[in-house]
C-alpha cells in the first residue's frame, strides 16, 4: 500500500498527529484536513513531515468532497461533544461516500461500548449515535477499540495515586482492564488504514492489568511499597456518578469529573474487557506495556 493516500481528520491533535507519523513510516501519503482557523504552527508542523494540506469547509459534504477524493481511507482522530462525534463526523462520513473513498476509521479509540446499554457513559453514547449512521452508510468501517490510553496512568486516571503509594479501585481488585498507549493505538491505526481486508472491529491492548497486577508493577518500578485502596463498591461508585452529575453538571465539558468516573465504571465492572485481541495482526508492533509507561516516566 506505499503510496496511498490517506486522509486524516483532527490531524493536528495528540492522537492524530501520531496517526499521521505512523502513516508516513508506513510510506503512505496523508492528506490533513484543517479549518481555516488552525494555529499556523500547527499546520507548518505537518508540512515539515511532508503531509499535504487541505483547508476545508465543514459546513457541507460537498464542499468537503474534494478534499477526500483519490483517498484509500478516511481517518477521524476528532474530539469533541455531539457536534463534533455526531454531526461533523458525518459530514466527512458524507463527504467520504461522495468522493467515493472506500474505507473509514471513525474517532472511537476507546473500551468496547457496543457493550454497554444507552445512559452508562454520555461520550460514548455518541460514539454508539454516530455509528447507527457510519452502519447505514455505503462504505466500509473499521472501529478500534484499545481500552483507556496507559499514558494516563501517571497522573491523568485517578488509579494509580503517587503520593499516598496506593492503587485505588472499585468492586473487584482482580478485575483486568486493558491499556494502550496512544503510541500504540496510533501505530496500530496506521495499519489499519493501509489495509483494505480490515474488519469492522478490531481490538487491541499493549497490557491488561487488575488493580492488584498494577500494585505489584508500580511497586517494583519506584522500588516503594504500593498497597491496595478499595474506594467502595460498583453501587456506590454509581451513587457518585449521580451526586457529581447533579452538583456539577459540565454538560459543555469533554471530560467534566463524572464523566471520568463514567469511564472507571465500565472499566472496573468487566464488561468493557476486550476479548480476543487482534495484536498479531500487523507484524512489527512492539507492544508498550504498563510497566514501561511508569517505568519511562519515573526514568
Amino acid at each position: 500500500m506505499n503510496g496511498s493516500t490517506v486522509v486524516v481528520a483532527g490531524a493536528t491533535g495528540n492522537l492524530g498527529g501520531r496517526i499521521v507519523r505512523g502513516l508516513l513510516e508506513r510510506g503512505a501519503s496523508v492528506r490533513a484536513l484543517v479549518r481555516a482557523s488552525t494555529g499556523r504552527d500547527k499546520v507548518e508542523r505537518l508540512e515539515k513531515l511532508g503531509v499535504t494540506i487541505a483547508d476545508v469547509d465543514w459546513s457541507s459534504a460537498f464542499l468537503l468532497a474534494s478534499a477526500c477524493s483519490r483517498a484509500c481511507c478516511i481517518v477521524s482522530a476528532l474530539q469533541g461533544l455531539r457536534n463534533v462525534i455526531v454531526e461533523t463526523q458525518t459530514v466527512l462520513l458524507d463527504a467520504a461516500i461522495q468522493a467515493e473513498v472506500p474505507r473509514f476509521i471513525p474517532s472511537d479509540y476507546s473500551i468496547d461500548f457496543t457493550k454497554f446499554p444507552p445512559g452508562e457513559n454520555r461520550n460514548l453514547d455518541l460514539h454508539r449515535e454516530f455509528h447507527k449512521r457510519l452502519d447505514q452508510a455505503s462504505i466500509s468501517a473499521t472501529t478500534i477499540f484499545n481500552g483507556a490510553f496507559a499514558d494516563m496512568l501517571t497522573g491523568q486516571m485517578p488509579i494509580i495515586l503517587f503520593k499516598l503509594k496506593r492503587v485505588l479501585y472499585w468492586g473487584n481488585a482482580d478485575q483486568r482492564m486493558d491499556f494502550t498507549t496512544m503510541d500504540d493505538t496510533a501505530s496500530f491505526t496506521a495499519s489499519a488504514a493501509l489495509d483494505p481486508c480490515a474488519p469492522r472491529f478490531l481490538r487491541i491492548a499493549g497490557d491488561q492489568l487488575s488493580a492488584r497486577e498494577l500494585t505489584a508493577v508500580v511497586s517494583e518500578v519506584t522500588g516503594k511499597e504500593f498497597r491496595l485502596l478499595r474506594a467502595g463498591g460498583l453501587g456506590m461508585l454509581d451513587m457518585l456518578i449521580k451526586v457529581a452529575c447533579t452538583v456539577a453538571p459540565g454538560e459543555k465539558e469533554l471530560y467534566p469529573a463524572w464523566q471520568g468516573m463514567q469511564y472507571m465504571r465500565n472499566m472496573f465492572d468487566g464488561r468493557a474487557k476486550l476479548d480476543p485481541l487482534d495484536n498479531d495482526r500487523y507484524p512489527g508492533i512492539r507492544w508498550t506495556t504498563a510497566r514501561d509507561v511508569l517505568r519511562n516516566a519515573s526514568g
